[in-house]
């Protein structure tokens, strides 16, 4: 019988740790997020736990990615696509350095 649980994964990449990093920082250090940390007074501390819990997931969907296990990444999917967040429509997000003419 399987049984959904987390799992640590000790092998430790110095690249995803880079990215994942990266990312955390990108998710969490801009846009609304900092507004909701000042506005509620989100302590440094929680904010530590809450960055460490999101950069820890993110490492471990990009150790998934790396190894192809899309079984895995499918389940998480599967799992976490609940319908109780109501957004009209989702717009794709991303920053890169572009070209500028």
């Amino acid at each position: 019988m399987k049984v959904w649980t987390k799992v640590k994964i000790i092998d430790e990449n110095k690249d995803v740790k880079i990215i994942s990093n990266s990312l955390t920082n990108y998710l969490y250090r801009n846009g609304p997020i900092i507004d909701i940390y000042n506005k509620y007074n989100i302590s440094s501390s929680d904010r530590y736990i809450l960055e460490k819990d999101i950069n820890g997931k993110i490492a471990g969907l990009l150790m998934l990615y790396l190894s192809k296990n899309h079984q895995r990444i499918n389940d998480i999917a599967n799992k976490y696509n609940t319908n109780n967040i109501d957004l009209e429509s989702i717009t794709p997000v991303i920053e890169a350095y572009v070209e500028k003419k």
